[in-house]
This record gives C-alpha cells, sequence and structure tokens, in this order.
C-alpha cells in the first residue's frame, strides 16, 4: 500500500470518536429492528419462498452495510443508507406478477439500473423531484396504508398475540420515538418463543452465516415495469433519498446528490439478482448521525454512518436465523409488527399530502387509487393513482 494511502487511513482511524461509533451502532439497531418484518412481508408478498426471502434479506442489509462504509468513507459525510422501506412497503401491497417472484426480480431490477441512469441523467432525478409534494406524499401513503391496518385488524383475530406489541410500542413512544419499535420487537421475541407452539427442531436448522447465494432468473415484462419497477422507483426517490438529502443540507453538509445516487443505484443493480430491495438515502438514520449527538465536530461525524456500515454487514449474517423465526410467528404477528413500524411514515405522508389548501382533490384521488389494490390493464394503482393526481394537480388551478 503507498506510503500517502496508509497515512489517510490513520488519520482517518484517528478522526473516529466514540460518540459518533456509539450513535451509529444506535442507528443501525433502531433502522434494522424498525424495518426488517417489512422487507419480509413485501418479499413474501411477491412470491418469495423462505429460502429466497433469506437471500434477499442478506443482500438487502450487505448492500446497505457496505454502502455506508464506502460513501461516507468517500464523501467525509455521514451519508447514512438504508433499504427501501417504503419500496417493501409497495411490495407487500401490490398484487403478485404473473410470472411470480422470477418476474418481481426483474422489476427490482429494473428499478435499480432507473436510480442508477438517475445517477447519471439529472433530468430523470428532476422529472420526480418535479411530481408536486403533495401527491407524491399520497403516493407513499396510499402504499403504506394497507400494511398500517395489519395490527388493528391482526387485533381482531389473534388480540393475546396482538395486545403485547401494541402495550410495547405505546410505552415505547412514550418514552422515546425511536424506543418504540426496538421495545416491539422484544415484545415479539416474548410472544413468538412463549404463545407460540413450534416444532422443536423449527430453528435447529438455522445459525447464522450465508445462507444460499443463487441468483433467481429474472423475468423481464411490461407489466412488471409497469406495476412494479416505476412504483418502485417513485417511492424511493420521493420517500428516501429526496428527503435523505434534505436532511444532510439541513445539518450544514453540502451533498453531491449525483455521485452518491449512481453508488446507491450500482449497488442496487449488483444485489437485484438476488431478490434484495433497492438500498437509498436514508432520513431517520441521517438525522441521528448528523446532528451533535454524533459529536461535536460536523466534520468527524461521517464515523457514525460507517459504524453503522459495520453493524448493518454484521447483521447480514442473521438473515437466515431471522426468516427461520419468522416462519415460526402467525403471519399476523409479523404484518402487525410491519404495520406499527409504518405509523410515523403513514402520519408524516398524510400530513404533507394534505398540507395545500385548495389543493386537496389530486393528492386525494393519488392516495385512494394507491390504497385501493386496484389494477387496470395488469398495471396497479400506484402508477395510475400518481398519474390521475398530476393530472389532476395541473388542470385544476389554486382556489
Amino acid at each position: 500500500m503507498p506510503a500517502d494511502n496508509r497515512k489517510g487511513i490513520v488519520a482517518m482511524i484517528r478522526e473516529a470518536s466514540f460518540s459518533a461509533i456509539y450513535m451509529g451502532l444506535l442507528a443501525a439497531f433502531v433502522g434494522y429492528s424498525a424495518s426488517f418484518a417489512i422487507v419480509l412481508a413485501g418479499l413474501s408478498a411477491m412470491g418469495a419462498t423462505d429460502a429466497q426471502v433469506a437471500t434477499g434479506l442478506f443482500f438487502a442489509t450487505l448492500g446497505m452495510g457496505l454502502c455506508s462504509i464506502w460513501l461516507p468513507a468517500v464523501s467525509r459525510i455521514p451519508a447514512a443508507v438504508a433499504w427501501s422501506t417504503p419500496g417493501a412497503a409497495f411490495l407487500a401491497s401490490a398484487s403478485v406478477l404473473p410470472g411470480g417472484f422470477a418476474e418481481a426480480v426483474g422489476a427490482m431490477i429494473l428499478c435499480a439500473a432507473l436510480i442508477l441512469a438517475t445517477g447519471f441523467v439529472p433530468v430523470l432525478g428532476r422529472l420526480v423531484a418535479a411530481i408536486p409534494k403533495p401527491v407524491a406524499n399520497a403516493l407513499l401513503a396510499g402504499v403504506l396504508l394497507r400494511l398500517c391496518f395489519a395490527p388493528a385488524q391482526a387485533l381482531g383475530t389473534a388480540p393475546a398475540l396482538i395486545l403485547p406489541l401494541l402495550l410495547a410500542w405505546a410505552a415505547g413512544l412514550a418514552w422515546h420515538r425511536l424506543a418504540a419499535m426496538p421495545l416491539t420487537i422484544l415484545a415479539f421475541l416474548a410472544v413468538t418463543f412463549f404463545a407460540v407452539e413450534a416444532p422443536a427442531s423449527a430453528m435447529a436448522a438455522s445459525d447464522t452465516g450465508l445462507p444460499a447465494l443463487v441468483p433467481l432468473m429474472p423475468v423481464f415484462s411490461l407489466q412488471g415495469f409497469v406495476s412494479v419497477a416505476l412504483p418502485l422507483y417513485l417511492v424511493t426517490m420521493a420517500g428516501q433519498n429526496i428527503p435523505g438529502f434534505a436532511v444532510l443540507e439541513l445539518n450544514g453538509y453540502a451533498v453531491e446528490r449525483q455521485p452518491l445516487i449512481r453508488r446507491t443505484g450500482l449497488a442496487s443493480l449488483l444485489i437485484a439478482p438476488f431478490g434484495a430491495i433497492p438500498v437509498n438515502m436514508s432520513a431517520i438514520t441521517a438525522a441521528m448521525m448528523s446532528g451533535e449527538d454524533a459529536g461535536r465536530e460536523p466534520s468527524r461525524r461521517y464515523w457514525a454512518a460507517i459504524a453503522s456500515g459495520l453493524a448493518y454487514v454484521a447483521m447480514a449474517l442473521f438473515a437466515e436465523p431471522i426468516v427461520a423465526l419468522a416462519s415460526i410467528a402467525p403471519s399476523e404477528l409479523i404484518t402487525a409488527v410491519a404495520g406499527l413500524a409504518l405509523i410515523p411514515a403513514l402520519v408524516s405522508s398524510l400530513s404533507g399530502a394534505f398540507s395545500v389548501p385548495g389543493r386537496l382533490e389530486a393528492p386525494a384521488l393519488t392516495f385512494l387509487f394507491a390504497a385501493s389494490g386496484m389494477t387496470l390493464f395488469g398495471v396497479s394503482g400506484a402508477f395510475w393513482g400518481t398519474l390521475a393526481g398530476v393530472l389532476v394537480w395541473l388542470l385544476k388551478r389554486p382556489s
């Protein structure tokens, strides 16, 4: 290794601080515990087997871990990376494609290609940003709504299993909003181990390590592109990347958006053949890692993102036992956890959707189409809702 590179690495290591590393590890735990159930629900809803879900979860976690190390190390800013939580929620609420999970993988590859192309063609990013914010928020709210119904629906069918989760979530929320989902996960584990009967050998074959790392032969189709790839791209860009950049800029960091989009797009394209959802810039964990809690010196807070990346890489090794545990738990339990995790995002997106007086019809139409689960000509309501909302927004003048 050249001497200059060694000196650079040594200087970089010296900039690490306890507060940055601690906040990065905390952000990784909060981010993972708050959303892994959504990823499981999304992949399962697309027709993936347990083995394919484990592989997809492994690569999604590994992708965001490696990007969380790579991006801040290059940019020297706390560029937090996460998987596309709203994208996973969209998959969980979308209809299964005719080609099953193979066609869904093809759509995820196309979505990743769109993200990568956005990094090279800025006009694509401007087109996404040109979607009226209320309409974009309404699309996100509609995508999230069906999964947010899960806790209430599950409470009606299995109250003894769901009530402890609701109590833990409420207690965590009363203490600190970031504690809500970690406490919910602890309640989920307790309910699973003490209230759910499972074969003694159910977890015996699962251990930390690599799941089957076999890519699935994708199926590409126009229906998969319009119904899944395009809405997945839109909710990832509008619901994750754009807010993630905004959080960093709000905390005083100069952000070069195009290189970051290119790198996350490339990572998404590499992991998509294994059934992994896209990775993107994060807003929630970025807020944790770019503030004063991650250190007094802003130029050194990038170590928080690096620490979170190292934690994610370690967590990737637990993909198989996590999926095995989820297979033991009733499906109502998993979807209830996912629904609780999405409530803050639903509230935020609904508030943004109906924040402009006199311009409520367009976001309302987008929201209703996206939430309905309808399909027309094999194309999902998320696409039609966005199209209808934009047209109504352009046609109706402010009152």
